[in-house]
């Protein structure tokens, strides 16, 4: 058999056939283009190592419309120089939630109010809101904190992670857009298989 019938019938055979084994090559293809192609290309044009990142907390929720938010949170953010203006003019300024996908870009310009994903000492990066910056003789140096208010007290009294001191060269990418609830699927995956990346908070 020629190379050229050969190519056809498994052309046909991943394309056109209804078997079970042809939707199990269907989806061997899918995640072998998705994770080695279409991920690290993705990855290359927006500057980032991990440009697609499935939320599993809810340190970022709200739970609540802005102004309530604000007016039962917003203290600690008036303490630290930030006004209900400026963070109204925040990116994701209603937060996001659990099973969100949140896609990233370089975070080279990150600024106070941008949403960066950073190493910590924990298993999963973290993704947190940028409060306050600064600077070393290595770099910049940012701050976080989670927009949900019950769960970053939670970590603040367990001391689960330090936000005050992140060195730029841990930290991932910043936020562009959320994609609700779709991040769901990865985690379900991660669950399953424990190989795609996950972000906490």
């Amino acid at each position: 058999m020629g190379f050229k019938r050969r190519a056809k019938r498994v052309w046909k055979f991943i394309w056109e056939d209804d078997s079970v084994w042809s939707w199990v090559v269907n989806i061997v293809l899918a995640f072998v283009l998705i994770k080695f192609v279409v991920y690290p290309g993705l990855g290359f044009a927006l500057g980032t190592s991990h440009p697609v990142v499935a939320v599993i907390s809810e340190s970022m929720e709200h739970n609540e419309p802005f102004d309530d938010w604000w007016s039962n949170g917003g203290q600690w953010y008036r303490d630290h120089g930030i006004s209900k203006e400026e963070f109204s003019q925040f990116i994701l300024r209603n937060g996001f939630n659990k099973g969100d996908i949140i896609v990233l870009r370089g975070a080279k310009d990150a600024e106070v109010g941008d949403i960066i994903v950073f190493q910590s000492g924990r298993p999963d990066p973290i993704i947190h809101r940028v409060v306050k910056m600064g600077a070393t003789g290595n770099g910049k140096v940012y701050q976080t904190k989670g927009d949900n208010r019950r769960t970053n007290q939670q970590q603040i009294r367990n001391a689960l992670l330090d936000e005050t001191n992140i060195p730029e060269n841990e930290v991932i990418g910043k936020a562009l857009f959320k994609v609700p609830f779709l991040g769901y699927i990865k985690i379900w995956a991660v669950e399953l298989l424990g190989a795609l990346k996950t972000v906490a908070g």
